[in-house]
């Protein structure tokens, strides 16, 4: 619910520009801005906050984020011009990461033999608000106007920061160190672990493949033969909670230590979705049908995908999770980013079978990286913590980039060490 609810917040504006635009009096382009603002602010915090979670206790800043989320939503409600609209959504952004330290936080709180279901569970609570977000927004703003939407939204994040706190029990940090050593270790992390590297761009494949379907599926229900209004066109996102729901299996499998076939099976039907998908552009109920089942296919490949490179990096790293979150999605962010940008070139050229292509192209790209992964696999067995009597961290000058003994007189007294235990 948190992780559903918090990103939901950066995808409410969408359906609401134009009545946003007309209320403020601003162009259409200037009203577009609350969108971009929502989305740098939410990848500067991926890339800044989110890895706070591995130093501070995950509890306290949970509820902290989601209060103040409440405050700037409240904010954006009472704005009265585009300017301060734009300082409160910005904060919205910023704090809507959140979700993604709810993620590791609930990895850590799992048992280890169902920690790829719990962490399936909430990833379904994630993309399930990104699909409803639209909806859910659409339907406030019919009832009332755009600052009803808001409003909901900022009620929603108070009632989640109080019940965090009082239902959770608090989660200490899994290392103590400096933020800018913090920030470096993530560095450090992508650059020894080629599990981490790999997943990362299998991360911006399955994430830019989403984006190509939904930048590029609105055009096609609003065009001919289709020519559906906005409320129409929002329903067809249902199709994706449908594949969201679905996926919780594949966490149960990761479970069962079926990971790798995971990945497989996902990557095969996110590359067979895009036929299918391009069968659409004829219309009719033959279009109608190749749409919906080639959203559900896709939706239901991309979660797979996600759960799957969670619970593996995971485990490789399990005193990180909150900066392996950071490096895996600041990754899949720049996917999404690159194809919204070659859709939106696309699409005015080429059409839904273009986009189609492209996105069958960056499908077949993340088939060879996992080819490249069978072919020559990557290690996958737990890192040790980085030693608390040193303070030594990850990329840390006194230990190495894993947090692994060096040399044999390390690895003798990691042995020792471990034999008292």
């Amino acid at each position: 619910m948190t992780c559903g609810a918090a990103v939901a917040n950066i995808y409410y504006a969408q359906p609401l520009l134009p009545v946003i635009s007309r209320t403020l009096g601003v162009s259409q382009g200037a009203g577009g801005l609350v969108v971009t603002v929502s989305q740098v602010g939410y990848a500067l915090s991926l890339a800044l906050l989110v890895p706070l979670g591995d130093v501070l206790e995950r509890r306290r800043l949970v509820s902290v984020l989601l209060g103040l989320s409440a405050v700037a939503l409240l904010g954006a409600a009472l704005s009265p011009s585009l300017g301060t609209l734009l300082l409160a959504i910005a904060v919205v952004g910023a704090t809507s990461a959140v979700a993604q330290i709810v993620v590791p936080l609930a990895a850590s709180l799992a048992p280890s033999h169902q920690r790829g279901t719990v962490v399936a569970t909430v990833m379904s609570g994630l993309l399930i608000g990104i699909m409803i977000a639209r909806t859910v927004a659409g339907l406030l703003a019919q009832l009332g106007d755009w600052h009803l939407v808001f409003v909901f939204a900022a009620i929603l994040m108070a009632v989640l920061a109080v019940t965090l706190r009082l239902v959770l029990s608090p989660v200490p940090p899994p290392e103590h160190t400096t933020y800018p050593r913090l920030l470096g270790s993530i560095v450090a992390l992508v650059r020894a672990e080629s599990l981490l590297r790999r997943r990362m761009a299998l991360a911006a494949v399955g994430m830019g493949c989403f984006t190509v379907l939904w930048t590029a599926s609105s055009f096609l229900l609003a065009d001919p033969p289709y020519g559906y209004g906005p409320a129409a066109i929002g329903l067809f996102g249902l199709a994706g909670v449908v594949g969201a729901a679905v996926a919780m299996r594949a966490g149960r499998l990761t479970d069962s230590g079926r990971g790798r076939q995971v990945t497989s099976g996902g990557l095969v039907l996110l590359t067979l979705s895009w036929p299918v998908l391009a069968v659409a552009d004829v219309g009719g109920p033959v279009g109608l049908i190749a749409l919906v089942l080639g959203i559900v296919a896709l939706n239901l490949a991309q979660q797979s995908l996600l759960i799957s490179h969670q619970s593996a990096i995971y485990h490789r790293a399990p005193h990180a999770r909150s900066r392996v979150t950071t490096a895996l999605m600041v990754s899949a962010f720049a996917g999404s980013t690159v194809a919204s940008a070659l859709t939106a070139a696309l699409y005015p050229l080429l059409g839904w079978p273009g986009v189609c292509g492209l996105g069958l192209l960056i499908a077949l790209a993340g088939v060879g990286i996992w080819v490249l992964e069978l072919v020559r696999p990557s290690p996958s067995e737990p890192l040790a913590a980085p030693s608390a009597a040193t303070g030594a961290g990850v990329g840390s000058p006194s230990a190495p980039a894993t947090g692994l003994p060096r040399t044999p007189v390390e690895k003798a007294a990691c042995s020792q060490k471990v034999h008292h235990a």
